[in-house]
């Protein structure tokens, strides 16, 4: 049960809160519900640069690196003194820790804690290569006095859960990542002239955008639609150039179209398009907040890779995991479902239900309850 008591929390990100990945999502989304409901939320990052969040306390600069697939950044070693100041002027309860993190910044802080702190700690991540996953356990050795500082452990999935025990050797609670539902609830915006396949997300390899193309030119070599169909993709990456060029040598410019970055108050519109929404990742998921946006937003069916992370996301809807490197069941399923609405409208129902339980009132209320209990055991 949750108290009414009012809180101070630090959520704690290494990285930078500018991009709109993952981990900066759950932060943000946890954080902003959290201050709606009265507690004193703050952020502990490296480098932001944004101005809308308040109490963002940046402690560390920070270097690009990749990891995991995913371009993001690492802190250089925040000053102690610095780290020592924040702890002492703000007087928190709960300092909650996003796992995987790096000893320069959040080690310090987790080292420095007040006794009467609660920490918490989410993780996060599920491998995509090996060299991820021994550099995980690396980082699960370096830091492993400061993990048994730690009053609760959750992970994001139970592919997370998982990794987190086989690389971190912790015991972890699954809480799933959270979307704000409402916001995506929107009316459908799909052409009554052509079908609509829709991708969101990064153009990177591991995202699948090659082989949904290849799953197209398949299926229009083919002639398996037999209806007109566009295909629609939303986002940036350092793909894009070798997706144009397929699209062209392909004979596929009057089916696919490049919509660019697509901010996020166009993501829901964007999804709304589609009367198939597909998200092909080949791996390294933890999970997939993109998939709990188009499981609200999308008026049709969604697809996803058929990998760890997404299969927690899509739970019941077996049906709609794909194999994104069997190309010819890949181009089959895309068009089984275009040639057929009742299938497609069957799915919008079940899954516009079905997400609910992925709202942030839920599960940030859920999370809200972790806070307390690590206070009392603490206290």
């Amino acid at each position: 049960m949750v108290s009414s008591k009012k809180l101070v929390i630090g959520l704690v990100l290494d990285d930078s809160l500018d991009s709109t990945d993952g981990v900066q999502q759950y932060v943000v989304t946890l954080g902003r519900w959290l201050a709606e409901e009265g507690h004193e939320v703050h952020y502990l990052t490296s480098d932001t640069k944004r101005t809308d969040l308040p109490n963002l306390h940046v402690l560390s600069k920070r270097i690009r690196t990749r990891f995991n697939g995913n371009s993001g950044g690492s802190p250089l070693p925040a000053h102690p003194r610095t780290v020592r100041k924040v702890l002492a002027d703000i007087d928190f309860d709960v300092l909650h820790i996003q796992v995987p993190y790096s000893p320069f910044m959040a080690g310090q802080l987790i080292s420095h804690a007040q006794p009467k702190t609660a920490v918490v700690g989410t993780f996060h991540i599920f491998p995509e290569s090996k060299f991820v996953s021994v550099a995980t356990r690396g980082l699960g050795i370096w830091v492993a006095q400061q993990l048994k500082r730690f009053d609760t452990m959750l992970s994001v999935s139970t592919a997370a859960q998982a990794f987190a025990k086989k690389t971190y050797r912790i015991d972890s609670t699954v809480l799933p990542n959270m979307t704000d539902v409402s916001q995506f609830l929107v009316p459908a915006q799909n052409s009554a002239e052509r079908l609509e396949i829709v991708f969101l997300g990064r153009l990177v390899e591991r995202k699948g955008v090659t082989q949904l193309l290849e799953a197209v030119a398949y299926m229009k070599t083919n002639n398996l639609c037999e209806y007109p169909y566009h295909v629609s993709i939303g986002g940036k990456g350092m793909l894009r150039d070798h997706l144009e060029t397929f699209v062209r040598r392909n004979g596929l410019g009057d089916i696919v179209s490049f919509s660019g970055f697509v901010a996020e108050e166009a993501k829901a519109g964007f999804l709304a398009k589609g009367d198939i929404s597909v998200f092909p990742s080949t791996g390294g998921e933890s999970f997939g907040i993109s998939l709990l946006e188009a499981l609200a937003a999308t008026p049709g069916t969604v697809l996803a890779g058929n990998n760890a992370g997404y299969r927690t996301v899509m739970g019941p809807f077996t049906d709609q995991l794909i194999n994104p490197n069997d190309t010819k069941a890949f181009a089959e399923k895309l068009a089984r479902y275009l040639n057929d609405k009742a299938a497609r409208q069957a799915c919008h129902q079940k899954q516009k239900i079905y997400v609910k339980q992925f709202d942030k009132e839920v599960v940030a209320t859920q999370i809200l309850s972790v806070y307390q209990d690590a206070l009392q055991r603490r206290g």
